[in-house]
């Protein structure tokens, strides 16, 4: 049971029971579609008329289309309903250290257009390139509707200025990029870690999350993030920074981290730390430092994958060792918050035959007392779930329960 807080909390008005009400008819069009009047008020409760009040109002926004006439043997043909996916649609943008990508979604989630760039490592210089485009992105679409636009980032982002707090793999702090974005477009914009996105993406889009009310993403990249749906909501802690396992030191002595710590997990189990360990045992053990830190002489997360496929042994070797790590860090998500399930996101999903019998066997091993009840399942990488997170963003707006007391 949730407490109310007695020092804010806002009282249940008319309209407040409207917007429920509005969101759940939306929703229910969204998720059942194509779907009548009858069928609306059967799975919702509500009366008939409350019911073709909203739709009234909704078919007047042009957020939802009538489509043809039901079949019954008597009385009166229903009209089916359906989300107006011509009219609207939602700008998601996915920054990564390397590439950002741009695209245009419906408000089913179905892409209709995308651009990728390259990000400057100059958090300025990025956002006036980010503006730019999205100046000319809305431009060529002028038939669009654009409810938002949903940034999802990978580091923390303040829940209430909005801010990027800290992001170590682009080395930003305290970035604003929701309001030059807001200003250049006139658009709303949501700003989001990357796994928080992905988490939303989950419990938005993916039937294997349909009413699951405990999840965890864990997206793996040039470092590892973690976001967490708790009770069907997303765990953000004081200020929205909660969920940074990815920072939870293994070893004090480990490997010093661009967060300032040493042997964080994502130094041994993330894209960057395969990376490098295959740079460090292809070039022997007395191979330079540089070298290890030479850009040009790296392969890249696919590079490696790839050679695992083809047997390479000392990919094998990297990819194995990362599917360990990873094994050590979802034991401590299965201990410490006991989800139903863990959903990994990321290129090292490719290789999910070869690690997830490692995985289970290191969870086995360090949770001995009890079994493991949490399904860990890897992602479809080409629904694209940070894309599709941000603009997961911009529907909860619209679609999800409104905040109340």
């Amino acid at each position: 049971m949730r407490k109310i807080d007695l020092t804010s909390f806002n009282v249940a008005t008319s309209e407040t029971a409207r917007n429920i009400n509005r969101r759940i008819i939306l929703d229910l069009i969204r998720t059942r579609q194509p779907v009548s009047r009858a069928d609306l008020a059967r799975l919702s409760g509500l009366q008939r008329s409350t019911v073709s009040l909203i739709t009234e109002q909704l078919l007047t926004e042009q957020w939802i289309t009538q489509g043809a006439l039901g079949h019954l043997p008597r009385g009166r043909k229903p009209r089916f309903l359906h989300l107006n996916v011509e009219r609207a649609g939602i700008i998601g943008v996915n920054v990564r250290p390397t590439m950002t990508t741009i695209a245009l979604a419906n408000l089913n989630a179905q892409f209709i257009a995308h651009e990728s760039f390259q990000t400057n490592n100059d958090a300025n210089v990025f956002i006036e390139d980010l503006t730019r485009r999205l100046q000319s992105f809305i431009k060529f679409h002028p038939d669009i509707y654009f409810e938002g636009i949903g940034v999802s980032m990978p580091g923390r982002v303040d829940s209430i200025s909005k801010k990027l707090v800290f992001a170590p793999n682009l080395g930003w702090r305290d970035v604003d990029l929701q309001t030059p974005i807001e200003r250049a477009t006139g658009l709303l914009v949501e700003i989001e870690n990357a796994a928080n996105a992905c988490a939303l993406a989950e419990i938005w889009f993916d039937r294997r999350s349909n009413g699951m009310q405990d999840l965890i993403a864990v997206t793996v990249s040039e470092g590892i993030g973690t976001g967490i749906i708790t009770n069907g909501q997303l765990l953000r802690g004081a200020s929205g920074t909660a969920g940074e396992f990815g920072h939870v030191s293994l070893n004090e002595s480990g490997p010093l981290c661009k967060c300032g710590n040493h042997g964080c997990w994502e130094m041994y189990a993330s894209n960057t730390a395969a990376i490098n360990e295959y740079v460090r045992i292809t070039n022997g053990a007395n191979s330079k430092k540089r070298d290890i830190q030479d850009e040009s002489n790296k392969p890249s997360i696919d590079d490696i994958l790839h050679l695992s496929e083809q047997g390479d042994a000392k990919a094998v070797e990297v990819i194995e060792r990362m599917g360990h790590y990873l094994g050590v860090g979802f034991s401590m998500l299965v201990s410490g918050i006991s989800p139903s399930m863990i959903v990994v996101i990321g290129e090292i999903t490719r290789a999910w035959e070869r690690i997830e019998p490692i995985i289970k066997n290191v969870l086995n091993a360090r949770l001995p007392s009890s079994p493991v009840l949490t399904r860990i399942i890897p992602s479809q990488d080409n629904l694209q779930p940070r894309l599709r997170g941000s603009m997961a963003l911009i529907l909860q707006k619209h679609f999800g329960a409104p905040l109340t007391a």
